[in-house]
């Protein structure tokens, strides 16, 4: 009870001020454009999402706070409709600031190409910028693998069509 109680104030703590100081609206416009540039070499979808604190219902699960995030993570993965590209290649960064919690999600297309151990060595080294400050060049890191390899699984043919499936603002939720 006490665990939960503790998570319910940090998750209140933060809130879209801090996600706005941390990820401030430059920020978030080079990392539109990134998106943008990057879904013009593959068939690729790229969302970017950042939350100070998990919503209420989310707070008091009797689940450990890894599980939750993932859990949190997935449902983004479905209400932003990151699953529904037509080659089933999208992709979900999300980062969780009151828990410093940081969650790849991908689509079946693009995950039977990656093991889970090269999907967690790119939180980690988002991670790594992230503890030194570094949130724009941590995302911009993420932004580069991920991109390397959807151009690799999933480039984009000489004068195909490439229709732009989701929005390329990272969101802030």
């Amino acid at each position: 009870m006490m665990k939960r109680l503790l998570r319910l104030l940090r998750h209140r703590w933060f809130d879209e001020r801090t996600v706005r100081r941390t990820i401030p609206s430059d920020v978030r416009e080079r990392l539109l454009q990134r998106v943008r540039a990057s879904e013009q070499h593959h068939s690729g979808e790229i969302r970017i999402f950042i939350e100070a604190g998990l919503p209420m219902g989310y707070l008091w699960l009797k689940a450990e706070t890894r599980a939750i995030i993932r859990q949190r993570a997935l449902t983004l993965f479905g209400k932003l409709r990151v699953w529904d590209t037509e080659h089933n290649n999208g992709v979900l960064i999300y980062l969780l600031l009151a828990e410093r919690a940081i969650e790849i999600v991908a689509d079946r297309g693009i995950n039977r190409h990656l093991s889970p151990q090269q999907w967690q060595g790119m939180i980690s080294r988002m991670r790594s910028a992230f503890r030194e400050g570094q949130f724009e060049e941590g995302l911009t890191l993420a932004l580069e693998e991920i991109s390397a390899v959807l151009v690799q699984h999933f480039p984009l043919e000489a004068g195909a069509a490439n229709p732009n499936e989701l929005p390329d603002a990272p969101l802030i939720g």
